[in-house]
């Protein structure tokens, strides 16, 4: 049975009335000057004029803000998830659905109050939770304007919805302020990393992360409405060909972090950016099979982990 939690309320209002948020803040701005957000450890100066390969410097661009009901259940419920798109991607997939903002610092730039009007404009349209999506390189932006939101009434659920290609220093600075962290474990496999995602650390990486985010806020709990609160929502995109990639991952995770993960098994990959009609990725130039996907829940259960979702 899911965990459930009756009594609710966002985790970043105790550290809000402990007065704590400004030493957050500033902690958060110190990172910019000598940039390690992110793996990539670039070591810019965002504050100035270095350029990072996220090419996102002082201020966090925002590609779309929006109710969005495509999330799972316990996120999108029935006023959908208040989701925040940041432009630009600390990784580089070959098959990124959403290239046009990931590979590319497009949208708005938005000061640290104008950050927080979007957070607070989209709990006045109702929405269940403030989903921050792709935040792993602008997370000292979130920082600075999560204090301002939090200060002005802002009372969600934090969503971190993130590739898992996350950096140690900036999951520090958000424990305490995230209710539900959302990574994408993607692959096993140090080559199929680089490969196509030009992150050869990247598994190493996601396990470091996933377990920090574990040891925060621990399994995901629901609520009696159905909503999540709490917790780790972990997603695997299933590929054509990695199979094994995808057992290795589901057993790590029954293994080493927890059987009662709540995993979302997505079959929604296509190919899509530099993978269609490229002969060097023939081998991912395809949709996934039923089979392939059926054969990904069998191990997901062969490995023990007890809360499977399926979303397409």
């Amino acid at each position: 049975m899911s965990p459930v939690l009756d009594e609710f309320e966002p985790a970043y209002l105790a550290v809000h009335r402990a007065g704590e948020m400004e030493a957050r803040v500033r902690l958060a701005m110190a990172e910019l000057e000598c940039c390690r957000a992110c793996p990539r450890d670039c070591g810019v100066d965002r504050t100035g004029e270095g350029s990072p390969l996220c090419r996102i410097g002082r201020y966090a661009r925002v590609a779309a803000a929006f109710p969005h009901f495509g999330e799972e259940d316990c996120l999108r419920g029935t006023r959908g998830s208040g989701t925040v798109f940041f432009s630009s991607c600390n990784l580089r997939c070959v098959f990124c659905q959403n290239w046009d903002i990931s590979s590319s610092p497009s949208g708005r730039e938005l000061e640290a109050s104008e950050l927080a009007e979007v957070m607070l404009g989209l709990q006045q349209a109702g929405c269940h939770n403030i989903n921050l999506v792709t935040p792993e390189h602008v997370v000292p932006q979130i920082v600075e304007a999560l204090a301002l939101a939090v200060a002005w009434g802002l009372r969600l659920p934090l969503v971190y919805n993130t590739s898992a290609y996350d950096g140690p220093a900036s999951l520090l600075l958000m424990e305490g302020l995230v209710d539900i962290y959302m990574p994408d474990f993607k692959f096993w496999q140090p080559e199929t990393a680089r490969r196509l995602a030009r992150a050869e650390d990247y598994p190493g990486v996601a396990r470091a992360a996933i377990t920090e985010m574990h040891r925060q806020v621990g399994d995901l709990q629901i609520g009696p409405d159905g909503l999540a609160r709490r917790g780790v929502l972990l997603r695997h995109l299933v590929m054509p060909g990695l199979h094994a990639e995808t057992a290795a991952i589901f057993r790590w995770l029954a293994d080493e972090i927890s059987r009662n993960t709540f995993v979302n098994i997505m079959n929604q990959y296509r190919p899509d950016h530099r993978v269609s009609g490229n002969p060097r990725y023939r081998d991912i130039d395809r949709r996934v099979s039923r089979e392939e996907v059926d054969a990904a829940i069998d191990a997901a259960h062969g490995a023990g982990l007890r809360r499977l979702d399926r979303r397409s």
